[in-house]
Order: C-alpha cells, then structure tokens, then sequence
C-alpha cells in the first residue's frame, strides 16, 4: 500500500513537471523558441511535442493509462536529454543547467512508474 502511494506522488510530480512547461511552449516564449530554434524544430515541433506532453502528463494521472503515460514521457524526455548532449549543452543561455537536470529527474522517475506498471501493460504484464 504504500508503495502505491509513492508511486502516485511521483505521478503527480512528474505530470506537474510536463504540464507546467506548456504555458512556455504553447506562449512562444523566447527561451522555448531559441531552444527549438537550435534544433530544427521551431514552431511545429516545439506545438507538436508540447501536445504530446500534456497527452502524457494527463495520462500519468489515469489509472488505466500509467504505464502509457510513463512510457511516452520517457520517450519524450530522452530526446529532450539528447538533444541537450548533442545541440543545446547541459546550460542553455545561462539556466545553470537547471532544465537538463529536471530532464534527467523526470526521466528517473518516469523510470520508476513504468517499472511499477509493468503488469498493467496490457500486452506484456497479466492484467
């Protein structure tokens, strides 16, 4: 019981981590623009993966849909980790690293509620 209470903390912080970001990505705000921008992304993929994080944070609180939720945050956030390897830099115009760190938690946990649901999902766990 009250590892289902952990998990459900972590399900929480991790939709409010996803869900927060939007307003940046759904506003055009300058760091989030400068940041799809880098990439090659700017605008379609900045909307389009600020869609398909909040499909992500909605379905982390679903019961039924955790294990989805999960799954398609950690596919999200490691491009995001990627993408900061590889184009961006741990530091992106002087945040002190502060959104690759929070790529990497979110990632982890993530982890975690995916490895907790992995008998809920539907074509590999009993059900």
């Amino acid at each position: 019981m009250k590892s289902k209470k952990i998990i459900l903390v972590l399900r929480i912080i991790v939709a409010i981590i996803l869900i927060q970001t939007l307003r940046f990505k759904f506003t055009a705000h300058p760091d989030s623009v400068y940041i799809f921008e880098t990439v090659g992304l700017e605008p379609y993929g900045r909307i389009g993966i600020g869609i398909l994080e909040l499909i992500a944070g909605i379905l982390l609180l679903i019961p039924k849909t955790v294990w989805a939720g999960a799954a398609l945050t950690l596919v999200l956030i490691g491009g995001a980790i990627m993408m900061h390897l590889t184009q961006l830099g741990i530091e992106v115009k002087g945040d002190g690293g502060v959104l690759f760190y929070t790529a990497i938690l979110t990632f982890a946990l993530s982890a975690v509620i995916l490895v907790s649901q992995r008998n809920n999902i539907p074509f590999l766990g009993k059900n």
